[in-house]
């Protein structure tokens, strides 16, 4: 059975930093198309950043230079690499993997089969 499992998630201060993970167990990720989405409370879940493994990355406008997508083969894990963190960042972050979509167009919850459990970040002022 596919499982994602994210963490790294933590309470900061406005301009702090923190990385997640997303560890996968039977699906590799190698070449596959990994998304990281966020929900904050009531909000719908949107899309963060999305990687073709060994690709192109992709970011939403509000995090572009100051979040960052990899992969790291040998752990079999994408990394979200978060700096430059405000309020607005606030929300349980997940991430998903198994698209049919070119990887530049999966952007929607529906566009993806895994899901990890999710891993809390709240940034304070």
């Amino acid at each position: 059975q596919v499982r994602l499992v994210e963490s790294g998630g933590d309470s900061v201060q406005t301009g702090g930093s923190l990385r997640l993970s997303c560890a996968a167990s039977v699906l590799r990720l190698g070449n596959q198309c990994v998304g990281w989405f966020r929900q904050a409370s009531e909000n719908e879940r949107e899309w963060v950043a999305t990687m073709r493994t060994y690709g192109s990355v992709y970011y939403r406008d509000a995090v572009k230079g100051r979040f960052t997508i990899y992969y790291d083969p040998d752990q079999n894990t994408v990394f979200l690499q978060m700096n430059g963190l405000q309020p607005e960042d606030t929300g349980a972050y997940y991430c998903a993997a198994g698209s049919g979509l070119a990887c530049s167009r999966a952007t929607q919850k529906s566009d993806f089969y895994y899901w990890g459990q999710g891993t809390q970040v709240t940034v304070s002022s």
